[in-house]
């Protein structure tokens, strides 16, 4: 497998400043929207953005592969983005950003179970620190540990897992299918199971200008576009390295959700989060420094 280089690092940051701030704006959307309707909304917005896309590229869908992208889809797409729309009724952005981190332990434990990748001691520490940081983001942070939170909590957990399972199998369907066309395949395959939903609740929905326009930068920006590189990334490195990102997306979006929500920031949320980072490092082996100077161009010596 090819090595990082230079441009993928710099497309893994791009991808985290984008997925950090979606948490941002599922947290402005969510309550408004209600979670069945911004999910579909956002799902059809990317699968818009991609399908004009695949018309001016000219690009075939790859329709005989249809029972792998409802999969991919429901995965990848429509059930994380429901419950980490489910879960920003009741959760901080920051909160959530840092939770999606254990999709790397979960992947991590897929690749084994799929025998793509073998469990050491190191990525089971990682597995343990990984669990040992989420309880302590839901017990210590600024928040009050009801049951309300700890059922956000645990939606989260579970869509990260969905992340974190289904990369293996991504990263298998890149080999058969264009990045463009799988893109656009999941989000279509996504917005189908979504729309029952969507339809059932949206006359409870309020469609105020913020939350069309959170919608809008999520389905455009951070769905279609963001799904579109993230695959042409996996397709050039290891899945492990696809999913060193993680790293970054919690730094965005405990970030944005201070700046733009003043969020509070407790001493168990960044304990907490410490503990999720360093499980990401134990688990893929990433060291992000050191993968920051092997990316950076070398001057020769002289």
């Amino acid at each position: 497998m090819a090595r990082v280089k230079t441009r993928h690092f710099v497309q893994l940051v791009l991808l985290s400043a984008l997925w950090g701030a979606s948490f941002l704006f599922i947290r402005v959307a969510s309550p408004v929207l209600g979670p069945n309707v911004m999910a579909a909304l956002r799902i059809g917005l990317g699968a818009l953005t991609l399908v004009a896309i695949m018309r001016v590229a000219n690009e075939d869908w790859p329709w005989r592969h249809w029972r792998e992208l409802v999969g991919l889809g429901l995965l990848t797409v429509a059930a994380p983005f429901l419950l980490y729309a489910w879960a920003a009724l009741r959760l901080p952005a920051g909160y959530s950003s840092l939770l999606n981190t254990m999709a790397v332990p979960f992947g991590v434990l897929a690749a084994a179970w799929f025998k793509e990748d073998t469990l050491s001691a190191r990525k089971w520490l990682g597995c343990i620190c990984g669990f040992a940081g989420v309880a302590l983001i839901v017990q210590l942070g600024p928040i009050e540990p009801t049951p309300a939170l700890l059922a956000a909590a645990l939606t989260c957990v579970v869509a990260s897992a969905c992340y974190g399972i289904s990369t293996t199998w991504m990263k298998r369907a890149t080999q058969r299918m264009s990045p463009l066309s799988i893109a656009a395949g999941i989000h279509v395959a996504a917005l189908a199971l979504l729309l029952p939903g969507a339809a059932w609740s949206w006359h409870e929905a309020r469609f105020t200008p913020g939350a069309l326009a959170a919608v809008a930068v999520m389905g455009v920006l951070t769905s279609g576009l963001a799904y579109w590189l993230n695959l042409r990334v996996l397709s050039q490195v290891s899945p492990v390295a696809a999913m060193s990102s993680a790293f970054m997306i919690p730094l965005f979006g405990v970030a944005w959700g201070h700046l733009f929500l003043g969020e509070a920031l407790g001493p168990g949320m960044l304990w907490g989060g410490a503990l999720v980072l360093l499980a990401t490092a134990l688990v893929t082996g990433f060291n992000p420094l050191r993968a920051l100077l092997s990316a950076l161009p070398r001057r020769p010596l002289g």
